[in-house]
């Protein structure tokens, strides 16, 4: 009996310590975070999968600079042909009395702000000719500058009063002021006007900003009010009975730039300017920029298939090109003299399990 019952009781112990232990493997299971088996969750689906052997690395790197450096060449010619004048007048239209407090003249409203420049034109300009204004050290891209506009406001009627993200130029004492905000209360009021040999240059200003900014972002029904009425005046005024979608300076001015020197389309000089002419430009000069360490110029310019003149796009290209070329030739150097023998791609590891299935 003893021999028995003690057989019984080892064989008893062995089921339980047996139960016991699927038990816990089950719950192990339950308690796993290893997600189910799948060729998409352990990245075995089909996939383009290229060994960079020498050839393929010193072809690409060859087919790049071939293809980079004449897209360079042409590029910088192209940019090479556009005709520019630039102007800084800021300091030379502040007379000589005023040259150690500029700030002091452009603030009075007693001081002559006409200004007369000349320009030559080094070469033939064809027309159109681009007339910008460029602002440096001026930074639309602040953070509050940017913020303080009200885009709905601009788009419609509706939404006259809504100026709570416009401050501190959102409200008088007589209601809303459209448009609200800082971006438009510093509106770029410096003025220029063109002639040659006493024969007056007509400046088309239609048609400079985007169509996409007067058909979606500036209302035909919104009209400035109780614009630049406060006591501190920002920049330029705007004409009451035109709607902001018409008044395409707003427009070109509240696009804000990304960088602190930027240029604006101010107009356009609808012909020729003949080679070694001599340009009047009689100047406004309104615009503060005197008191934060800004600078004005006046540029005039035509264009090319890639825009104005923009040399860093054609060199861009250029030094790619170039510095592939190098790489390319610098392989093939290092192969020729000092080749290493290529590991065989039968071992990798999806050549030795290609059915994507688990070892």
């Amino acid at each position: 009996m003893e021999m028995d019952t003690n057989g019984a009781t080892t064989s008893s112990a062995a089921g339980g310590a047996s139960a016991s232990s699927s038990d816990s493997s089950s719950a192990a299971k339950k308690n796993s975070k290893k997600p189910k088996y799948s060729r998409f969750t352990q990245q075995e689906l089909p996939a383009c999968k290229p060994i960079l052997t020498p050839g393929l690395v010193i072809t690409t790197f060859t087919i790049i600079g071939i293809i980079f450096i004449p897209i360079g060449l042409v590029s910088l010619s192209a940019s090479e042909h556009v005709v520019e004048i630039v102007d800084r007048y800021d300091d030379g239209c502040v007379p000589p009395n005023y040259s150690n407090d500029k700030l002091a003249y452009i603030q009075s409203s007693g001081t002559n702000k006409s200004c007369t420049r000349t320009l030559s034109v080094p070469k033939l300009m064809k027309s159109p000719v681009f007339i910008y204004y460029e602002l440096d050290n001026f930074y639309q891209n602040h953070r509050r500058y940017v913020k303080s506009r009200s885009d709905k406001q601009l788009r419609s009627k509706a939404y006259e009063g809504d100026t709570k993200s416009c401050d501190p130029e959102g409200v008088t004492v007589d209601g809303p002021i459209v448009p609200c905000g800082l971006i438009a209360w510093s509106l770029f009021n410096d003025t220029y006007g063109f002639s040659v040999k006493s024969k007056k240059l007509e400046v088309n200003k239609k048609n400079i900003a985007w169509d996409s900014d007067k058909e979606h972002k500036f209302g035909s029904d919104v009209y400035p009010k109780n614009f630049q009425t406060g006591g501190l005046i920002g920049g330029a005024k705007l004409n009451s009975t035109i709607p902001l979608s018409e008044q395409e300076d707003l427009i070109v001015w509240m696009r804000t730039a990304a960088l602190p020197t930027f240029r604006k389309l101010y107009g356009r000089i609808e012909e020729d300017l003949q080679a070694n002419e001599q340009i009047t430009v009689v100047i406004q000069n309104n615009y503060n920029t005197y008191s934060f360490g800004g600078k004005k110029k006046l540029v005039l310019s035509t264009t090319s298939w890639i825009g104005g003149k923009n040399d860093f796009l054609g060199i861009a290209y250029i030094t790619v090109g170039g510095l592939c070329l190098f790489l390319a030739v610098s392989f093939i150097l290092l192969y020729v003299i000092k080749p290493r023998p290529l590991g065989d791609p039968s071992y990798l590891s999806w050549n030795r399990n290609p059915a994507g299935n688990p070892n």
